[in-house]
């Protein structure tokens, strides 16, 4: 008995799932977990363009995982965006559900909160955060065998899906062109849309098994490899931030640089002479500045004693009582009249000079001796340095650093008040060494011609000389009247520091003879020995 004929209503509307295709095609699913918007794309392919890490990262990763260019779109861009937002799972193409399952865990990490307030908004930051948790990216990868294969075949199962499908809509469609007229179809046109239909519901099933199962794999230590990684990240991160405010790169000024220019500047900074002295060269700009504002809260100075003179508002109460008697009056005016009146001394606030800022920095092979902490002479002196070009760009004075060792070696860095101070050319003061014996005639000349151009250029007297050695040597005396009488026509100070030396520093000593203000150093890991120097200048 040959089966009752179907009508082409009743087979469309058993048929009306696959119609337009299979709900949720893997072609409509989504390849990143990361929800971006057209602005986060351009950045990140920006980002990328720029940064030769990322795409050796992409192509090394690439070779475990066909999904990886995605996968560190992901790691991208939840550590960029300010507010991150996954993806259903449901959403995803099965091949990319692995995908979703490291960035899930790592985004669940609080390791990745910490990051984000890091890199939050800036590519540069966030790329450096790829990069740092690349080898455990690479790691959870060798270790996805299993998720993968699985992912796999949820992907192979949705495409077959898919197909099946298809075959329904050519199935109804032939019998749609077999119908009579009254809608009937032929019973093999008809069972043939039932097998297809038949097919698709059992391959939709599988695809739904194998997405199930894809989701359950799991990779092995997926959440403590995560939070390891994000955890390496922020120290990364913040690492770098630490040199670049230790050199004195400021946030707002990193922000605007290219990626590359500031790329190359962080890898300068982390391979310098003295990149394991940044340290020493923040904490030194650090106790510069509340040394900065310590001498604006008390510009009275500190009182150390009675000297004399004839300032009468420091004159001691024990003066001013001899005026209340009318026999003692004539002995005050003429104590005035000779400044010998004893007034309350103070030392280290006075008004700061107004010409250039120059640090004298001997750079003698023996400035290579290492003292408490590993610290080196050269490091202590360069962070004073460092330190002393930060004092003069708050007081908008101009600063020249003077690099020195024998008669024939002299080096001078200018970095004049009214321009930026480029890191560049900072990097190439602090790193430049270059040895041999010691000499203080060639810098200080140096220096004072220095100021004596200044002077004639823009009448600015009352600079600032600070000489840091660790040797003594001495001067001609035509030399040495000569530079007092620059040293007294233009008005300026000279100040001395003896690293490691203390003998340089001794009584009768040349470096005495020479200075106005002098102290010796001997622990370098001591930043507050030079405290003074910042309240001075």
């Amino acid at each position: 008995m040959s089966p009752a004929p179907s009508r082409l209503d009743e087979l469309a509307s058993r048929s009306g799932p696959w119609l337009g295709g299979p709900p949720a095609t893997a072609s409509g699913r989504h390849t990143t977990a990361v929800v971006a918007d057209r602005f986060d794309r351009i950045t990140w392919r920006d980002t990328y363009e720029q940064s030769a890490g990322l795409r050796e990262l992409t192509t090394e990763l690439y070779e475990h995982h066909d999904r990886a260019p995605d996968l560190l779109t992901d790691v991208f861009l939840a550590a960029y965006q300010a507010a991150p937002r996954l993806r259903d799972r449901a959403e995803m193409a099965p091949s990319h559900l692995l995908n979703h399952h490291i960035t899930t865990t790592l985004m669940e990490s609080p390791e990745f909160t910490e990051l984000r307030r890091e890199t939050a908004g800036d590519p540069y930051a966030a790329a450096m955060a790829v990069l740092a948790q690349g080898s455990a990216l690479r790691g959870l990868l060798e270790r996805s065998g299993e998720a993968r294969e699985r992912a796999a075949r949820a992907s192979r199962a949705r495409q077959a899906a898919e197909s099946a499908a298809t075959a329904v809509q050519e199935a109804l469609q032939r019998a749609a062109d077999e119908a009579a007229e009254d809608g009937t179809v032929p019973p093999t046109a008809a069972d043939a849309v039932r097998r297809a239909i038949e097919a698709a519901e059992a391959a939709a099933r599988q695809a739904a098994d194998a997405a199930a199962q894809a989701v359950a794999a799991a990779v092995p230590g997926v959440r403590a490899t995560a939070r390891n990684a994000a955890g390496k990240a922020v120290a990364a991160v913040r690492e770098e931030a630490a040199l670049m405010r230790a050199w004195g790169v400021a946030p707002g000024e990193t922000e605007r640089m290219p990626f590359e220019r500031r790329a190359r500047l962080a890898e300068r900074l982390r391979t310098s002479r003295l990149a394991e002295w940044a340290e020493l060269i923040g904490r030194f700009r650090q106790m510069a500045s509340g040394e900065r504002a310590r001498r604006v809260e008390n510009t009275t100075g500190e009182l150390v004693g009675v000297t004399l003179g004839d300032d009468l508002s420091r004159v001691i109460p024990s003066e001013l009582a001899s005026l209340g008697l009318p026999a003692l009056r004539a002995v005050f005016a003429a104590r005035y009249a000779a400044g010998e009146l004893m007034l309350y001394d103070s030392q280290g606030e006075r008004t700061s000079g107004q010409g250039a800022v120059i640090a004298c920095v001997d750079t003698s092979h023996s400035m290579y001796e290492a003292g408490p902490g590993g610290v080196t002479r050269e490091a202590w002196a360069k962070a004073c340095a460092l330190a002393l070009l930060d004092q003069a760009r708050h007081a908008s004075r101009d600063f020249v650093g003077v690099l020195f060792s024998a008669a024939d070696k002299v080096r001078v860095f200018r970095f004049p008040a009214g321009e930026p101070a480029d890191i560049a050319r900072v990097l190439d003061f602090a790193e430049t060494f270059l040895g041999g014996g010691t000499s203080y005639q060639a810098p200080l000349s140096a220096a004072g011609a220095l100021l004596e151009e200044e002077f004639d250029d823009t009448t600015r007297a009352r600079g600032d000389i600070v000489l840091i050695t660790d040797d003594d040597c001495g001067v001609t005396e035509d030399w040495m009247r000569a530079w007092n009488a620059t040293k007294h026509r233009l008005g300026f100070r000279v100040f001395g520091v003896a690293i490691g030396t203390p003998r340089a520093a001794a009584t009768g000593s040349v470096l005495e003879a020479l200075c106005d203000n002098l102290r010796t150093v001997e622990d370098f890991t001591d930043v507050h020995a030079a405290a003074d120097l910042f309240r001075m200048i």
